[in-house]
């Protein structure tokens, strides 16, 4: 079972974008409502892929200039990189079933 990562600034580009594996991070804060809905299903997500990809969360609070390179403006936004690429964004809630999907487009 996989763990969710949580990264920052400082180890961002060592976690994902030099990564054997794609990775999906969720940006995220405390004090955000859907940011806590969509936060089991990242553990979910993190625990049924661990094999295929690697699952990080990044608080924006805390972490202001990776949120700033991605222009994350949103919370909570979903990147998946592959190869140092990001491969598929989501802004915003969205249902299990169809984060699955793009992980398995962006792995593919």
């Amino acid at each position: 079972m996989s763990e969710v990562l949580e990264i920052e600034d400082s180890n961002f580009e060592e976690e994902v974008l030099n990564s054997d594996k794609p990775v999906l991070v969720d940006f995220w804060a405390p004090w955000c409502g859907p940011c806590k809905m969509v936060s089991p299903i990242i553990d979910e997500l993190a625990s049924e892929n661990g094999d295929e990809i690697k699952v990080c969360k990044i608080n924006v609070d805390e972490n202001k200039e990776t949120a700033s390179n991605y222009q994350v403006m949103s919370i909570p936004a979903i990147f998946i990189f592959k190869d140092g690429e990001v491969k598929e964004q989501v802004v915003g809630y969205l249902p299990k079933e169809e984060l699955q999907e793009k992980i398995d487009n962006a792995v593919s």
